[in-house]
């Protein structure tokens, strides 16, 4: 299963959520800013977060979003399923051999049983260490 923009762009969203959760609602732009993302691309990906109930959206000057929920009760896996659909490492497994089968399910339950564990809680404490460390050369 390979994860596309949609889905990490909208974890993006709800880590950038977590991590103001209390402090009021944050508007797309700034996320976009920060994480130098297209604001319209972010935009579109609400949407589907907030009819599954994971975001509200908060109207007025100082308006944005918020997490629906604690991020300790929203999974990575919530966020995913939402935004990319069933986890599934290959479709059609039904038709594969047993043996290839087997092999396939074993997959997808650890991908799922990943992303099921692990809350908007634990996600929000983890930092750009790469970027931290990272130089920037001009030539």
């Amino acid at each position: 299963m390979k994860i596309s923009t949609k889905g990490r762009y909208g974890l993006t969203i709800m880590i950038e959520l977590a991590r103001k959760h209390g402090e009021g609602p944050t508007s797309l732009k700034a996320i976009a800013r920060e994480k130098e993302l297209s604001e319209h691309y972010l935009e579109q990906l609400a949407s589907p977060l907030r009819n599954a109930g994971l975001i509200k959206s908060i109207r007025g000057a100082y308006g944005g979003y918020i997490l629906a929920k604690e991020p300790s009760e929203i999974k990575a896996g919530d966020i995913i399923r939402v935004l990319e659909g069933p986890i599934s490492p290959v479709e059609g497994i039904e038709d594969e051999e047993p043996a290839k089968q087997a092999l396939w399910i074993r997959i997808r339950d650890a991908v799922k049983d990943v992303l099921d564990t692990t809350t908007l809680e634990d996600l929000k404490h983890h930092q750009d260490d790469h970027q931290q460390d990272a130089y920037m050369f001009y030539i």
